[in-house]
């Protein structure tokens, strides 16, 4: 079943040289117990598309077009989004240092968010909260249910985002970038713990990373943003046999690989360009070796190569 369909999203900021148009024409899904992985550079719309579907764009930002349906229900006004957001829909960001408040421990956080949305007494929520610990595989979650974040390393602070996202039992969990910042041993950990946690509860996983190896690894589909729109859509096995937007296959062909024998890594020449200086037609045509008069020239849309398994690239030479 369907669980988070959306189409057509548009995302604005306002700024002193004009509207910045960070997501533009935004169209994904997600099934139960699927990952999606969002792929892209920095600046590319990724977490703005995410902080878009639950409703947390900061001012003076907005969205100003698009349609968000969760499980068969169309979101039509941000309190909507927001009666479920935490219990429904939930997200773990990208900072845990930054997204946990200092001042508090963190089972008291934790069990601020089980009060505000189960309802429960304070005691009832503190023993949810060490249990939400325990489930992440923190030890003695009693003893660090009563630490404050700085006492903790990077990798279990992660965990405890992951402890506060899940405390609700939603069904769709956001990970923006969960794993960065921390070291390859405890990044593979934090992924292993998302899909066993995906598993036991059949969630849907929107994952937003610029880590290729992280996709292949625990993705189903993926979608390729750059500039605010998603550029090509595939899964992922597919996407990574069969890439056929120019700037996924420059950023596969960018991967380093054991045996490579060249010299250097191919790289993606020119720039992003500024999302409120954007070229006309396809933004990505300054930087394309296959860039013809015509990709600079009217709107391109998403087109669809294989309907059946979802592959579509917006791209007038493919």
């Amino acid at each position: 079943m369907t669980l988070l369909v959306v189409e057509g999203l548009r995302t604005e900021f306002p700024t002193r040289a004009g509207v910045v148009p960070a997501v533009d024409d935004v169209s994904l899904h997600i099934e139960r117990g699927e990952t999606l992985a969002l792929v892209g550079e920095s600046g590319s719309g990724k977490t703005v598309t995410a902080l878009s579907i639950m409703g947390l764009v900061p001012p003076p930002g907005r969205v100003v077009a698009g349609r968000i349906c969760f499980a068969g229900r169309e979101l039509r006004t941000p309190a909507e989004i927001a009666a479920l957001r935490g219990s429904h829909m939930a997200m773990i960001f990208q900072d845990p240092m930054t997204s946990l408040n200092p001042v508090f421990t963190v089972g008291e956080q934790i069990a601020e968010v089980i009060r505000r949305h189960k309802g429960l007494s304070s005691r009832q929520a503190w023993q949810q909260a060490v249990e939400a610990l325990a489930s992440v595989a923190i030890p003695d979650p009693a003893r660090r249910a009563r630490q404050y974040p700085h006492e903790m390393s990077g990798g279990m602070r992660q965990r405890v985002m992951i402890a506060m996202a899940l405390s609700c039992d939603p069904q769709l969990l956001i990970a923006d970038e969960p794993t960065t910042a921390l070291d390859v041993t405890i990044q593979a950990q934090i992924l292993e713990l998302i899909a066993v946690k995906q598993r036991e509860r059949n969630l849907g996983v929107l994952l937003i990373t610029h880590d290729l190896g992280v996709v292949a690894q625990v993705a189903h589909r993926a979608a390729v943003m750059y500039a605010g729109r998603i550029v090509e859509t595939a899964p992922v096995e597919i996407l990574f046999s069969r890439p056929q937007h120019p700037y996924t296959q420059g950023l596969l062909a960018s991967v380093p690989r054991l045996g490579r024998q060249a010299a250097r890594l191919p790289t993606i020449e020119g720039v992003v360009p500024k999302l409120n200086e954007l070229p006309p037609g396809c933004a990505f045509a300054p930087r394309c070796p296959e860039a013809q008069p015509a990709c600079r020239q009217g709107e391109l849309a998403l087109k669809f190569l294989d309907t059946h398994r979802g592959h579509a690239v917006r791209c007038l030479r493919r």
